[in-house]
């Protein structure tokens, strides 16, 4: 892939290199990687890393993590092999469809599986002339491979953050089994009073605690744009330009 570009994430603080043209990485991976409750020496693993917005915004926030990251796409699987170097950060990226993990990679656990899955299943929405963008946007998997694949993944007492579209969230909670609990659903809206239309998950491997429905987190102030000027809530902000964690109650 030659014909990229290279874009400032976190206020600077992130470099990614990026297509030109194809899929391209805006807000969602940036608010997934904020919502992932890690710590220092724990392990994680991004599925369908792309180029790998989630998971260095993620090793970004939370030096000290051991990074992995599954892509199925090999040209984006370089790509954030070379934005984890980029930015001064160790990942091991493999090349890989989740539904058919390298072995090595079938025989690990990590305490955190972050992913953003394709917005359409194959068949749906509108076609990309792009075969890369059509693929990230559509692919050719199912939200319960995608979940199947987090759960197995999962160690005992994991947790497992997606970003999804609201209009998914049946797909994500009908794939969930009795091996995930304490299920959270965080619905996000550009502004209070509008429909939400993407949903932030979480849920913890064995744990038995009650699903919850959470408010509304609402991306701006106001009820409509009024400027030319950002005007993203203020915990926003500091997610975009300062690399926060995202201030979501358990």
């Amino acid at each position: 892939m030659t014909d990229t570009t290279c874009d400032a994430f976190l206020g600077g603080r992130l470099t990614l290199e990026q297509p030109a043209r194809g899929y391209r990485a805006g807000l969602d991976p940036v608010l997934l990687a904020a919502a992932v409750k890690a710590r220092a020496g724990e392990t994680v693993l991004e599925l369908g890393c792309g180029a790998g917005a989630a998971l260095l915004c993620l090793g970004t926030r939370v030096p000290g993590l051991v990074l992995h990251g599954v892509e199925v796409q090999p040209a984006y699987a370089e790509l954030c092999r070379r934005n984890a170097a980029r930015n001064g950060m160790q990942a091991t990226i493999w090349d890989g469809d989740l539904r058919a993990l390298p072995p090595a990679l079938s025989n690990m656990t990590f305490h955190h599986v972050l992913a953003n899955p394709p917005y359409f299943e194959a068949g749906r929405g509108k076609a990309s002339a792009l075969h890369d963008r059509d693929l990230a946007l559509r692919g050719d998997t199912t939200t319960a491979n995608w979940i199947e694949t987090a759960t197995r993944r999962l160690r005992p007492k994991g947790w497992l953050t997606l970003i999804h579209k609201a209009d998914r969230l049946h797909d994500v909670l009908r794939a969930m089994d009795d091996r995930l609990g304490a299920i959270s659903v965080y619905p996000i809206t550009g502004r209070a009073g509008r429909p939400a239309d993407r949903v932030l998950v979480r849920a913890h491997k064995g744990a038995r605690g009650p699903f919850r429905l959470h408010p509304p987190v609402h991306l701006h102030d106001g009820p409509q744009h009024r400027s030319d000027q950002p005007d993203y809530r203020p915990e926003i902000g500091a997610i975009l330009r300062d690399g926060a964690s995202f201030p979501l109650p358990d």
